[in-house]
């Protein structure tokens, strides 16, 4: 079974994770830095475990330099997923790598962004909204610089706010005074949580930084206390499940919970993380899900819609996406 043609909704892409390898060597060469460290024999990006992993997706970020190389990103991976069938996106966007943090240069590289999801918009029909992101592992001090930009730049492609990183780094109490400035703000607000820190970093994020959606979560199936929670409250999964085996947090599809979790009431949706780290796309996750657990077009076209009404976004985009996504 084959899901290409079946108009899909993805809340959960880091936009330098999206990054092409071949891209990213192209950068590399054009500015003369050795980054032949992050690849394997073939061309693909190298690492073994999540440390790894990290250091790996952070390295491939030096290459990219100037708002005109965040352009040029932002349309390579609009194309990537529009090719998947994706008509909306939600991009993770972090303000560390374009500019470190200073509001004056974010506007500059948010601005290429901009642009660039405005001609993929009109060229191939895909519509990007922006969350921006604080890392974790850089700490809760170099979150409030990043929670200001967001705030100072929300708007039109900026419609969120959210945490990536080393989950084993800090607690979410650490970053509550970002995400209460990006709430006053009026942004929505998203948080990874329950890929590694298991079912209690949910709780953790969910009770700390008030949340209305979840990075990954998946572990919150070890708790079924907090399955009924999240069912109840309507709280939305960005559930990753190629991402997930990749690095090792389940060893194989038949154990990924996303059924499990769906089957609870809980609302989840399907997404790539980092799809060329992980030799995956969009379409590629439908079709192992279509096999490992008998998933139809019907529930797939369910947790597109159960996605877009979850989308950070305006009501107005909201309802135009839902047209299209019916069949």
């Amino acid at each position: 079974m084959t899901f290409t043609s079946l108009p899909k909704v993805e809340l959960h892409l880091h936009l330098e994770g999206a990054a092409p390898p071949a891209f990213i060597r192209g950068l590399a060469a054009e500015k003369s830095i050795d980054l032949s460290g992050i690849f394997d024999e073939q061309g693909d990006y190298k690492f073994t475990d999540f440390t790894q992993f990290l250091r790996t997706y952070e390295a491939a970020c030096t290459v990219l330099q100037t708002p005109q190389d965040f352009y040029r990103l932002t349309l390579a991976v609009l194309e990537q997923s529009a090719e998947q069938g994706v008509v909306y996106s939600e991009t993770f966007l972090s303000p560390d790598f374009c500019g470190g943090g200073d509001l004056v240069a974010w506007r500059d590289y948010l601005a290429a962004m901009a642009e660039a999801a405005n001609h993929a918009e009109r060229d191939m029909g895909i519509t990007l909204r922006g969350v921006i992101t604080c890392i974790r592992h850089f700490g809760p001090d170099q979150a409030k610089p990043v929670a200001h930009c967001a705030v100072e730049t929300m708007g039109d492609l900026i419609t969120g706010f959210g945490i990536a990183g080393d989950e084993s780094k800090g607690k979410p109490a650490d970053f509550a005074y970002s995400f209460d400035m990006a709430r006053e703000a009026g942004l929505r607000l998203t948080a990874h949580a329950g890929e590694w820190g298991g079912a209690a970093s949910v709780r953790d994020a969910l009770r700390d930084l008030r949340v209305e959606r979840i990075g990954h979560g998946v572990h919150a199936i070890n708790d079924p206390a907090l399955v009924d929670q999240l069912a109840e409250n309507g709280t939305t999964l960005e559930v990753c499940p190629g991402s997930n085996i990749a690095l090792g947090v389940y060893e194989n599809w038949a154990d990924h919970p996303i059924e499990k979790l769906r089957a609870a009431g809980v609302n989840v949706t399907v997404s790539t993380d980092d799809p060329p780290f992980f030799h995956t796309t969009l379409n590629a996750e439908y079709d192992r899900l279509a096999d490992t657990f008998g998933w139809d077009e019907e529930i797939f076209a369910e947790l597109n819609r159960t996605a877009m009404h979850a989308a950070f976004c305006d009501d107005a985009t909201r309802t135009r996406i839902l047209k299209h996504l019916e069949p």
